[in-house]
């Protein structure tokens, strides 16, 4: 079995708990490494797709495909939800000694990705088509996009378990295993990609396809790993009864995460709206190249919060607030420096990054290019508001985990509304970072203020922040 984080981050000679700054970093990156492989690989499932239909489907396509973005996302987001809130909570459990509890977090996690998925299936066969014409889709663009939101529609429980359980495995001490996973997911996505679309010319149907079959397969290898003796947890008829507190624990704790997708959905979609009125189909064409753009960078920082999780709750169960402070600490460095490092060289070589999503060197590319220097320039403070909100979640404090995914998405709207009208279609591209640089002023005093209050109460009690 793999080191928990407190073997990470032994006892100092003291015996308190402290772990030194060597320490600290072996646990960051012993956790941090597989996640970010883990998430970046889980957005090729997306970018792959991107790649295969703006060469083999067009300009159409890349709009149509952009479309159901949004539509689709939001059922990753159950899956995350109660990935990371599961997870949580298990790892929290732990900390705490109470592996029974732990085992109990972990089958009502799956009880409940069954459910969604119901719910999920449901409304999108109802209004899969609506959400698609309220983005301003029509023609070619809305048939295309359908397309792809149908097949998703038949399949939300694979989509739900393929982003949930690697999370789950990453909890029961397992991040390579869950690393391990999603790459064969992505490799096989790749493949079928190339073969439903690019040699059957199954356009965006293609796409979803080769997505599904890939996110199965992850799930159906995900559930062996659970019945194998390789892991802590495992299912239990005795205990997967619905437990109504442990569920609304784990939806507390992930819906941050969830409103985080649902954000990204919602404003991905309302720029879809506002670039066909301001602008045309290339306009979003050219805002879907740098939103795939824009989500390799985005994956990284949530892979680098994420990695931190673990390591995060388990202190925070097992008391040793110091050592939280640390892994803090170190997140926000590595998350500012990836930030920075990505916008340097988005700007040295555009067309080099641009032209992974098409041979287009005319009116698509000039676009693109305009968006990643307008849209782009400030995301690395998106990075730190997502780290941030999963900080909350890990320590078990959903509620503010939940307020600042909130305030990312009801923080763009003024500006959305605004900027057009000043501005036209470089409003919109601006909206996004000026947004970000006024939510990161919020939310950096609101953590560093969570930090030192714990520094003042060492005793503070794990169960009054949930």
């Amino acid at each position: 079995m793999s080191a928990s984080p407190v073997q990470v981050g032994s006892l100092d000679h003291q015996g308190n708990g402290l772990a030194s700054d060597t320490e600290i970093r072996r646990s960051f990156w012993r956790y941090a490494l597989p996640s970010i492989a883990a998430m970046l690989v889980s957005g090729l499932y997306q970018i792959i797709d991107g790649i295969f239909v703006g060469h083999y489907v067009g300009v159409d396509g890349l709009a149509g495909i952009n479309m159901a973005w949004p539509v689709t996302f939001v059922i990753s987001g159950f899956g995350l939800m109660l990935g990371m809130g599961g997870g949580s909570l298990i790892s929290l459990k732990r900390g705490e000694g109470d592996n029974t509890a732990a085992l109990k977090a972990f089958n009502v996690s799956f009880f409940l990705m069954i459910v969604l998925a119901l719910f999920a299936t449901f409304g999108l066969s109802l209004w899969g088509a609506d959400l698609l014409r309220a983005q301003g889709g029509d023609g070619v663009t809305f048939s295309l996009g359908l397309d792809y939101v149908t097949i998703f529609a038949n399949a939300t429980i694979v989509t739900i378990m393929s982003a949930a359980i690697p999370m789950l495995i990453r909890n029961d001490e397992s991040p390579n295993v869950a690393t391990g996973l999603m790459i064969l997911g992505a490799l096989l996505n790749i493949v079928l990609d190339y073969v439903f679309i690019g040699l059957w010319q199954w356009q965006l149907e293609g796409a979803a396809l080769a997505t599904i079959i890939a996110q199965l397969i992850v799930c159906i290898i995900g559930i062996l790993y659970f019945l194998s003796k390789r892991s802590t947890l495992g299912f239990n008829r005795q205990i997967i009864m619905i437990d109504p507190r442990m569920a609304a624990s784990i939806v507390s704790l992930g819906s941050s995460s969830l409103v985080m997708y649902v954000y990204t959905s919602f404003v991905f979609a309302l720029h879809n709206r506002l670039f066909m009125e301001y602008g045309t189909s290339v306009t979003v064409g050219a805002f879907a190249i740098v939103g795939y753009i824009m989500t390799m960078y985005y994956l990284v920082a949530e892979g680098i919060a994420e990695g931190m999780q673990p390591p995060v709750s388990y202190y925070y169960g097992s008391k040793q607030y110091e050592n939280i402070k640390k892994m803090l600490l170190l997140s926000i460095k590595v998350t500012v420096i990836a930030g920075i490092g990505f916008i340097a060289i988005l700007n040295i070589m555009p067309n080099l990054i641009i032209g992974m999503f098409t041979s287009d060197s005319g009116g698509l590319m000039v676009e693109a290019k305009n968006g990643i220097q307008l849209h782009l320039f400030a995301m690395f403070l998106d990075g730190i508001i997502v780290l941030a909100s999963v900080y909350f979640m890990a320590i078990g404090k959903g509620a503010k985990a939940l307020s600042i995914s909130i305030g990312n998405m009801l923080i763009q709207l003024p500006f959305l509304y605004f900027l057009p009208q000043w501005l036209g279609v470089d409003g919109i591209w601006l909206a996004l970072p000026l947004s970000n640089i006024a939510l990161f002023s919020i939310v950096a005093p609101m953590v560093w203020h969570d930090i030192k209050q714990r520094e003042q109460q060492p005793e503070f009690n794990v169960c009054s922040s949930t």
